[in-house]
C-alpha cells in the first residue's frame, strides 16, 4: 500500500498539536516560524525535538546561532503565531513586531505571555525528508501564568484549548 503526500497531509490535519513559535537569535540576526512538530525527548539532560522544514527562512539563521527558543503559544496569540507561520508578509525582523520579546540564556527570543518558554543550544540537527530535526537542549525555562488558555492547531486552524477554554 502507497500512502500519498496529499493523504499523509490530510490525516495529519487530524492530529491536534500545540501552536509554537520557535525561534533564534545571536551573531547571525533574529529568526523564527511556527511548528506544531515539537515535543520532548528526554530528561536526562531535558531535551526537546523542533522538526524544521529546510527551506524555511529561518533555517540557516537557526543554523548558524546554535540557538532556539520554544514558545508555547498562549491562545490570545494567535495573531503572533500567523504572523511566524508566514500568513503575513513581512521580513523576518518585521516578524518581531509581533509579541513582545525578552531573553534568557541562550540569547534566543522569549515570547512575553506565552504559556511556557524553552531557552535550548541546539545539540544536533538530523536532516530526513524535506525537513531538519533539532535536537535542542534546554538551558532555561520561563513558565506563563497557570490560567493562560493553550493554542492548538487541528483541522487546519487554530483553537483554544484549557479549563473553561470554551
Amino acid at each position: 500500500m502507497s500512502v500519498t503526500k496529499q493523504e499523509f497531509r490530510d490525516a495529519m490535519a487530524r492530529l491536534g498539536a500545540a501552536v509554537n513559535v520557535i525561534t533564534t537569535g545571536g551573531p547571525a540576526g533574529r529568526g523564527g516560524f511556527t511548528a506544531s512538530a515539537v515535543c520532548s525527548v528526554t530528561d536526562e539532560p531535558p531535551t526537546l525535538l523542533v522538526c524544521m522544514n529546510r527551506n524555511a527562512t529561518a533555517a540557516p539563521v537557526l543554523k548558524a546561532n546554535g540557538n532556539v527558543c520554544v514558545n508555547v503559544v498562549a491562545a490570545g496569540q494567535k495573531e503572533v503565531a500567523m504572523v511566524f507561520a508566514g500568513v503575513t508578509k513581512c521580513t523576518m525582523e518585521e516578524r518581531f513586531d509581533a509579541g513582545t520579546w525578552a531573553s534568557l540564556a541562550t540569547g534566543a527570543p522569549v515570547l512575553q505571555g506565552a504559556v511556557v518558554s524553552f531557552d535550548c543550544q541546539v545539540a544536533e540537527i538530523v536532516e530526513k525528508g524535506t525537513h531538519c530535526v533539532v535536537f535542542a537542549e534546554v538551558a532555561g525555562i520561563r513558565g506563563g501564568s497557570h490560567h493562560e488558555h493553550g493554542l492548538i492547531y487541528f483541522g487546519r486552524d487554530y483553537h483554544p484549548v484549557g479549563k473553561d477554554a470554551g
